[in-house]
């Protein structure tokens, strides 16, 4: 089993971001600890990071039909990227969206998200801990396991 681990813009500088908001972790130790756990449910883990939405939609195009599921924090396309949430529709995989921080308790404009539609469910406020879940969660699923 595959799946693919997708972080959208300002993602890589994590670590370095309002610590505050995002947590202390950088976006690599996040990707390590996704990979262990990965090994622990003997997942193949591709991780992938881009700040540019063109980018992360070739990333889907490329890899989806290899894959069997997606772990996606779009980052800012959350809430305005159309090319993205179309290429994560068009691929037919399970989808869940993953988010550090509780955007519904931010800005206003944070708590609509475009990908939301289309994903198997969403994570948000958990921090790090969130795309543990995810994978979790996933992966469970795939393997036909109920909730």
């Amino acid at each position: 089993m595959k799946i693919l681990i997708i972080n959208g813009p300002n993602l890589n500088i994590l670590g370095k971001r309002d610590k505050t908001t995002y947590g202390e972790k950088t976006l690599s130790e996040i990707d390590l600890l996704l990979k262990k756990q990965g090994e622990k449910l003997n997942v193949e883990i591709v991780s992938f990071q881009s700040n540019s939405e063109g980018t992360l939609v070739d990333f889907i195009q490329q890899q989806s039909s290899s894959a069997d599921g997606i772990v996606i924090n779009p980052g800012a396309l959350t809430h305005y990227g159309f090319s993205l949430r179309d290429a994560l529709a068009d691929c037919g995989l399970p989808i869940i969206e993953v988010h550090l921080s509780n955007i519904y308790a931010r800005e206003e404009w944070r708590a609509k998200s475009v990908i939301a539609p289309v994903a198997k469910g969403q994570i948000s406020g958990l921090g790090w801990r969130g795309y543990i879940i995810a994978l979790q969660t996933l992966v469970a699923e795939l393997k036909g396991e109920s909730i």
